[in-house]
């Protein structure tokens, strides 16, 4: 196996990285946002609260959103 960020052999004692500068360096990516998951979360405000109010609404009616039904 290949350290992610140097592509050197891993090395047991930092798995799945060479070293410990290869982890801090991943670590740091982390904490900066440089590695991120996508969304399709709404960016807008409004356009959020449209959508967490039809979400509810359908809730409420026990459309798709929900079936009606009281969480446990």
């Amino acid at each position: 196996m290949s350290c992610p960020i140097c592509s050197k052999e891993t090395v047991e004692k930092f798995r799945p990285f060479c070293s410990k500068r290869c982890a801090d360096i991943d670590l740091g990516r982390w904490m900066t946002g440089a590695y991120a998951l996508p969304s399709e979360d709404p960016v807008d405000d409004e356009e959020l609260m449209e959508e967490l109010e039809k979400k509810l609404g359908e809730i409420a009616s026990g459309g798709p959103a929900g079936d009606g039904s009281k969480p446990h």
